[in-house]
């Protein structure tokens, strides 16, 4: 059964995820990494030590073998570090569209705090052009502005 690699949803990261699929290298490493990091790499290894040893290819104290699993360990730990990196990548391209979204959000803001003293300063001077003028309806009826009870 092969694992299933779930495709990001966040758009700065699809971009992201394009943008490393046009380097070969970026693929190669992704591959690896995605591999080594199973269950199925796992299991390889358990059925090769056991057909080497089993087999005996060669005699205690293993020196062969020992050599390839320490070849084998450098080149994984620097696939280690380089999916550490992209990860880094990940968290600084969301970083980055968070950061962006933020200021977006900042300049709306502004503008509504704008937007909300325009009304405010309109509505003082409505209320200070209304409080000047004498009481009274259209036509210059007078209106009973006194509380009704029923």
């Amino acid at each position: 059964m092969r694992a299933r690699q779930t495709l990001p949803t966040h758009p700065a990261l699809l971009r992201h995820a394009e943008e490393r699929r046009k380097s070969a290298e970026n693929r190669v490493a992704d591959r690896i990494t995605t591999f080594a990091g199973s269950m199925r790499f796992v299991y390889l290894h358990v059925i090769w030590f056991v057909v080497w040893i089993g087999l005996r290819i060669e005699d205690y104290p293993f020196g062969l073998l020992t050599m390839i699993v320490s070849l084998e360990a450098i080149f994984l730990s620097t696939f280690v570090m380089i999916s550490q990196n992209r990860a880094d990548e990940k968290r600084q391209v969301l970083a980055d569209n968070q950061w962006q979204t933020v200021q977006q959000e900042e300049r709306q803001n502004e503008q509504l705090l704008r937007l909300s003293t325009q009304i405010l300063n309109l509505t003082k001077e409505i209320h200070a052009m209304n409080v000047g003028r004498p009481a009274g309806g259209p036509n210059g009826t007078t209106v009973d502005r006194s509380p009704r009870v029923l």
